[in-house]
């Protein structure tokens, strides 16, 4: 097994591994939210995307663990410090946001668009990231989430609410996680 170098593009893979475990989870609460939408009493749906998770978030962190080589000696610049609190702002403001929204418009009566518009807001928070990460795999996963809350509540069969919003979330961010690994 060959030992990763403190080399800027370990440090970039030790990165995308770390975007894989996290597009995992989330990806696997979207799907979650759509096995419950579409029918609560479907257990063995839960059961499916918990072990595709785990198969998934296991090879992720195994990549991020084969990459802690990359921060041996590695000294915090202020470059790296300014990137991790501008992803903190951009990720902190991305759930205030969805806060707001969905209380907004749940309390205006439109419930139904609070899915639709937490996958915009979602998408939108990943354009920032893109640049600021240097990766343009972020791109594509924000316009993905975009369409999606565009497109899907005025062609799905249920409207806004229609589950398939959920579905198709977590289905993009799993395909990001593996993208994301075989960029690792």
């Amino acid at each position: 097994m060959q030992i990763a170098t403190g080399n800027p593009r370990d440090v970039a893979r030790r990165g995308r591994a770390v975007g894989a475990m996290f597009f995992t989870f989330f990806g696997g609460a979207w799907l979650a939210a759509w096995n419950y939408l579409a029918d609560p009493q479907r257990w063995l749906g839960y059961v499916i995307i918990g072990v595709l998770a785990v198969v998934l978030f296991v090879s992720a962190r195994s990549r991020y663990r084969y990459y802690d080589a990359a921060l041996a000696g590695q000294v915090e610049s202020p470059a790296m410090r300014r990137r991790q609190r501008w992803f903190q702002i951009i990720n902190v403001a991305q759930w205030v946001l969805i806060l707001i929204t969905g209380n907004v418009l749940a309390n205006l009566g439109l419930g139904a668009w609070v899915i639709p518009a937490v996958a915009l807001i979602v998408g939108l928070h990943f354009l920032p990231l893109a640049h600021l990460f240097d990766y343009r795999g972020h791109y594509l996963t924000g316009a993905a989430f975009i369409l999606l809350a565009l497109i899907v509540p005025r062609i799905a069969a249920g409207g806004p609410a229609d589950p398939v919003l959920c579905l198709c979330a977590g289905l993009v961010l799993w395909v990001s996680a593996l993208l994301g690994l075989l960029a690792a």
